[in-house]
């Protein structure tokens, strides 16, 4: 897909492998809506890409964070033809360490951002995409990127959870392409 006047969405857009994506987009002609926890972070970021950028503070698990940023993205910029699912965290712990078991919230913290955020970002971003005018001579609509890890299949020590959110990414996502082929959105 030409980046040229498309609008792309990207999580984790406040630094790291977000913000250069973003970066390299609006390098490409794309706007860019950018979502990610930290507010300030993020204007910052915004401040620093110029005018072809919105942006929204949420978490990737909140469906109606999400939905609202979507909604500016598409009041601003007329839809979404991209989403690029960089936002991530880490959080290294032990299945037993000295002090005992990893605490199962922190477990279920990380695979709710990195795992179910990804999917909650994914699914609304391709209910707008699937509308969208056909961009390519083959119906594409949208394309999705997800980011994984290596970890996904090769965890290392204390990553449980990490690779656990990361494997999952990587199980869910070829489903998710059969199931949006038919609906133009590649993944």
């Amino acid at each position: 897909m030409d980046l040229k006047n498309k609008t792309a969405f990207i999580t984790g857009g406040a630094s790291g492998l977000g913000l250069a994506t973003a970066k390299n987009f609006i390098a490409a002609g794309a706007n860019v809506m950018l979502y990610d926890l930290r507010a300030d972070a993020l204007e910052a970021a915004a401040a620093s890409l110029g005018p072809a950028v919105a942006w929204h503070a949420g978490d990737v698990a909140d469906e109606v964070g999400v939905s609202e940023a979507i909604a500016i993205a598409k009041e601003k910029f007329g839809t979404i033809h991209v989403n690029v699912n960089a936002a991530g965290i880490g959080g290294a712990a032990r299945t037993v360490g000295k002090d005992g078991p990893m605490p199962l919230a922190k477990f279920e913290h990380i695979v709710r951002v990195n795992l179910v955020g990804t999917f909650n970002v994914l699914r609304l971003c391709a209910e707008v995409m699937q509308v969208n005018e056909p961009v390519t001579a083959d119906g594409e609509r949208g394309v999705i990127v997800n980011v994984a890890s290596v970890a996904a299949f090769d965890g290392q020590t204390g990553q449980a959870g990490y690779a656990a959110s990361k494997g999952g990414i990587v199980s869910m996502t070829l489903p998710i392409a059969r199931d949006l082929s038919k609906r133009g959105v590649r993944i």
